[in-house]
């Protein structure tokens, strides 16, 4: 782990959405909504990218300790905020890299031209072209879901609850709001996500779900590529 690199404690849980609702019940008067949540939250997509060997997926399913992933994420179906995102695990710790795209570099990558990356003055643009190059840095699965962000003490405690999480399909185009989806969790249930640097007060970790029954490894990433699996591969026939 580099010492330049500030990596962040990540909890996930699989809750129901009646929990979701006495959860934020008690959160209201101690944590405030996003203040990009203008209309009590957003639509967030993220176009996820996976090498040759699919790593990302494969290492996840593996339990890897270390691991990253690429995507571009967007909000709303909007090209007024593009990233391109790294996102690093290394166990219960995250860290989150970003870049800046426009819309029409978006479709240079989908196209296969990533000339650009190596000429950008973004060091995450120029290491993103060496792994489309090098790895056959591919796209793989988009994932949509609505967010509702709440947070403490100027982001230092993050808590976010995603719902209607759901792989869209028909195409890579992440700016088109008509795609089709398929949901990937069971109905009712939402994803929770608590994300701090140091330390959890007290009074938001009494309100956490049972740890034990239900702390989990979730990934929405991994739920919508295997949603989608079949139409990447010819694995879904050899198993059916």
């Amino acid at each position: 782990m580099s010492k330049a690199e500030r990596y962040r404690n990540e909890w996930k849980y699989l809750i129901d959405t009646a929990q979701k609702e006495l959860i934020c019940q008690r959160l209201d008067p101690m944590l405030q909504l996003d203040k990009h949540a203008l209309n009590g939250g957003y639509m967030l997509r993220s176009l996820y990218f996976d090498d040759y060997y699919q790593s990302a997926y494969e290492e996840k399913d593996a339990g890897v300790l270390k691991r990253k992933k690429y995507r571009i994420r967007i909000y709303d179906c909007s090209d007024k905020s593009i990233k391109l995102e790294r996102k690093k695990k290394f166990g219960a710790y995250i860290f989150k890299e970003a870049a800046s795209l426009t819309r029409d570099e978006v479709y240079k990558i989908l196209d296969g031209d990533y000339e650009f990356l190596l000429h950008s003055d973004q060091s995450l643009c120029r290491e993103f072209y060496v792994e489309c190059v090098s790895n056959v840095m591919r796209p793989r699965t988009i994932v949509d879901y609505d967010r509702e962000p709440w947070v403490l003490d100027e982001g230092t405690v993050r808590i976010t609850f995603d719902m209607d999480v759901r792989a869209a399909v028909g195409s890579y185009d992440i700016f088109d709001p008509t795609l089709p989806t398929l949901s990937v969790l069971e109905p009712g249930k939402c994803v929770m996500e608590v994300k701090f640097t140091e330390f959890l007060p007290q009074f938001v970790r009494e309100l956490l779900p049972d740890r034990a029954s239900e702390f989990t490894a979730v990934s929405k990433y991994v739920l919508c590529y295997e949603k989608t699996e079949y139409m990447n591969s010819f694995k879904y026939w050899y198993e059916n």
